[in-house]
């Protein structure tokens, strides 16, 4: 067995003996799926890092975490320390359900072991930081699933409701989630559609993991698939703009579940974004403050049209663009 599973069973054998006071061999060799001799031996290497676990002998004994008088040591760097306990502090007050409560209690045990100089900087920069969270919250349990789901390649059943219809039933072979700053997603084969899929995790009920194992297939990069599906495919229009700007500078305007900004020539970048509206589009491609040129679709030439009529009127100009006043004949 390779080191790695080695330090992940001991860590599960570490959150077991915190759920509940006393477990017995026989238990705990069931819930890692080793004997009762790898128990013995893991525990072992809890006590040599500095875990007190204590031993009872006869019927009804087992092993008990108890009260320590030395914490482990941490097996972080400064950098590594710092970055944990920012995320931590971050995550207190994410979009996953219950998780603010989890991500206070392995801060609060990270504190104790930090050292004070990097205690110190820490919270420099929790007093300097404020969280603003827009997300939609998702439950913790649901995240699980899809993670194992995806982890051992096992097929996903649930009810999903799509904008506008009633709830149906799926089957999909996951692949990978994509969190977004404002929603979750899952990559997805849908068995029913015969093609890739996206899936929002907040509209999906009733989520079982079966036990139908899958071949994984090759599939397209999950976060490149997702961006494309969530910016473009669930809209009415597509539009398809080029601006007088580089990649990352509109990048920054743009968050990725809005549209998706690709290279373009002579120092233009292509835009391309849904939505339901034409107007709304073009407004938002006016508010990017770049000369702008509109690919398609020709409709959205319109909008922007009317739209420059309209701010001209509001700027208390009575002739339009085309020479005329706005809504005449």
């Amino acid at each position: 067995m390779s080191v790695e599973a080695t330090v992940e069973r001991v860590l599960r054998l570490l959150a077991l003996l915190q759920r509940r006071p006393s477990w017995t061999a026989a238990e705990l060799a069931a819930e890692l799926g080793v004997t009762d001799r790898s128990v013995r031996r893991d525990v072992e290497r809890l006590r040599a890092v500095g875990y007190p676990v204590h031993a009872t002998a006869g019927v009804g004994g087992g092993y008990q975490l108890g009260a320590g008088t030395r914490l482990p040591p941490l097996l972080l760097d400064d950098e590594e320390a710092i970055a944990t306990a920012v995320s931590l502090r971050l995550a207190s007050g994410g979009t996953v359900a219950g998780a603010g409560d989890a991500a206070l209690r392995a801060l609060a045990k990270l504190d104790q072991v930090m050292p004070p100089r990097l205690r110190a900087e820490v919270r420099a920069v929790h007093g300097a930081t404020e969280t603003l969270v827009a997300g939609i919250e998702i439950d913790a349990e649901l995240l699980v699933t899809l993670a194992r789901a995806c982890r051992d390649a096992v097929r996903v059943r649930f009810r999903y409701s799509s904008r506008g219809s009633e709830d149906r039933e799926r089957t999909v072979e996951p692949v990978r989630m994509v969190a977004t700053n404002r929603r979750w997603y899952l990559m997805a084969w849908d068995l029913d559609r015969d093609d890739w899929r996206t899936f929002r995790l907040d509209r999906m009920r009733e989520v079982t993991a079966t036990t139908w194992r899958f071949r994984p297939r090759e599939h397209p990069a999950p976060v490149a698939y997702v961006q494309r599906s969530v910016s473009a495919a669930p809209y009415r229009y597509l539009a398809k703009v080029r601006l007088r700007a580089g990649a990352d500078e509109v990048r920054d305007l743009v968050p990725p579940q809005v549209g998706r900004v690709e290279e373009d020539r002579d120092g233009w970048c292509l835009l391309v974004a849904g939505g339901d509206q034409l107007d709304w589009l073009a407004v938002h491609v006016a508010r990017l403050g770049y000369e702008a040129e509109i690919l398609e679709p020709p409709e959205l030439r319109e909008a922007a049209a009317r739209l420059a009529e309209r701010v001209a009127a509001m700027a208390g100009d009575t002739q339009t663009p085309t020479g005329r006043l706005p809504g005449a004949d």
